[in-house]
This record gives C-alpha cells, sequence and structure tokens, in this order.
C-alpha cells in the first residue's frame, strides 16, 4: 500500500522519539481542499478502530478507511534542501496536481 525511503523512516523515528508519543505513527489522511481537489494531510497520531497501518520496519503508517484507494502505491519520502525540509508524497494515482506540489485529482 504504501512504502517509506529509509531518509522517511529515520526522520519518522525522530520525529516519534521527540515527541515522546510511544506508539504513534504517522497518520496520512487525503482530505477535499486545494486547487486540484485534494490535500494531503500528515500528523503523528495513534491509531484509531477502523485504520489501516502500515510498518515499515517498526515505523507505522496509519491511513483512514476514505484515504486507503487514493493512497494505494504512494512512496512516501522525506528531504531537506535550501528551500526547507519535508515529506514528499508520490502518488502514482494523482491525475493532476497543483503548481505547488500540495493538492491533486485523483
Amino acid at each position: 500500500m504504501v512504502t517509506l525511503t529509509q531518509d522517511a523512516k529515520d526522520k519518522l523515528r525522530s520525529l516519534i522519539a521527540q515527541e515522546g508519543q510511544d506508539g504513534a505513527g504517522l497518520r496520512v489522511q487525503v482530505v477535499p481542499g486545494g486547487c486540484s481537489g485534494f490535500e494531503y494531510d500528515l500528523s503523528l497520531a495513534a491509531p484509531v478502530e477502523g485504520d489501516e497501518i502500515v510498518d515499515g520496519d517498526g515505523v507505522r503508517v496509519i491511513i483512514d478507511r476514505f484515504s486507503v484507494p487514493y493512497l494505494l502505491g504512494v512512496e512516501l519520502d522525506y528531504e531537506e534542501g535550501f528551500q526547507g525540509a519535508g515529506f514528499l508524497i508520490n502518488n502514482p494515482n494523482a491525475s493532476a496536481s497543483c503548481g505547488c506540489g500540495k493538492s491533486f485529482q485523483a
């Protein structure tokens, strides 16, 4: 379903340890919004009933039921660069995205 690069796994481990949220993972949600129709919402959270949980070498990605079909085959990466740092989502289900890369169409 969702795969994580080594950089993403390392950053998630660091963030979870820093926040002291044992049992938490990265919640990845697709929500309506943005100029292309859908946006990604990322947060550290504990899973709730009905969530799909993807384990990437001990790092959990938590996905709600609504978001599952939009995230099939997604690769999650983490990148630090001149213009900042953050998680990058490579989504093969996106048929189009906006110029800023923050929203997409499926």
